[in-house]
C-alpha cells in the first residue's frame, strides 16, 4: 500500500510500489495466509511507518491513548497527529513527514513564541506554530509550500501560508484524520 513517505515521489511513476507490487524476495509473489495476527501487525506497522515512530515510542503512545478518555485507537491517532513534525507536514510546510522531521531538528519552528527542537513535542489546541526567521529555512519551507502534494490543509489547522504560521484550532476527531488504518486492529493487537 502507498504510505505516502517520499514525498513527490510517490506521486510519481518511480514510485516503488507501483514498479513492483509484491514483497521482496524469491517468496514474495506467492500467497500467504492471512492470519487474524499478520492483519493486526501490518495495521501497526503501517501506522509506525507512517507517522516515523519507532516501536517503544508507538507503545507508549498506545499507553497514553489507554489512560485518556474515549475509544483507544481514536485516541492513538489522535495523539500521532498532535506531533509537532505531524503538523508542520500537515500544514504544507515540509513535503514529507522526514522533512518536517529535519526542519524541526534543526530548530526552524517556534511554538507560541519558543523555539523547539523536538519532533515529537505534543501539540495542544490553541498552540501557534511558526518558522524561524533563518533565510535558509524560509526558502525550503517556501519550495515545499509551492510544491506541495496535500491539497489543502485539514480543518483542525488554520495555517497562514504568508506568515508560515499554523494555529491548531482543535485536535482531530477520526474523521478529519485522512489515514486509511484501521486503528482497531492496532488495540487487538496490543490487548493480547
Amino acid at each position: 500500500m502507498k504510505l505516502f513517505l517520499k514525498g513527490s515521489r510517490c506521486v510519481s511513476e518511480k514510485c516503488g510500489v507501483e514498479r513492483r507490487p509484491f514483497p521482496p524476495g524469491e517468496g514474495g509473489r506467492r500467497r500467504r495466509k492471512e492470519s487474524e495476527y499478520r492483519l493486526q501487525l501490518r495495521e501497526k506497522q503501517k501506522v509506525k511507518r507512517t507517522y516515523g515512530v519507532l516501536e517503544k515510542q508507538f507503545r507508549n503512545y498506545y499507553g497514553l491513548a489507554v489512560k485518556q478518555q474515549g475509544i483507544t485507537g481514536e485516541n492513538l491517532l489522535r495523539v500521532l497527529e498532535s506531533r509537532l513534525d505531524n503538523v508542520v507536514y500537515r500544514s504544507g510546510f515540509a513535503a514529507s513527514r522526514q522533512e518536517a522531521r529535519q526542519i524541526v531538528r534543526h530548530g526552524s519552528i517556534a511554538v507560541n513564541g519558543r523555539r523547539v527542537n523536538i519532533a515529537s513535542y505534543r501539540l495542544k489546541s490553541g498552540d501557534e506554530v511558526n518558522l524561524s526567521a533563518n533565510p535558509k529555512d524560509r526558502v525550503r519551507v517556501e519550495r515545499a509550500i509551492g510544491a506541495s502534494v496535500m491539497a489543502s490543509p485539514p480543518d483542525w489547522l488554520a495555517v497562514d501560508t504568508k506568515k508560515v504560521t499554523t494555529k491548531v484550532r482543535e485536535l482531530p476527531t477520526r474523521p478529519q484524520i485522512d489515514l486509511p488504518v484501521q486503528e482497531q486492529l492496532i488495540v487487538e493487537l496490543y490487548s493480547k
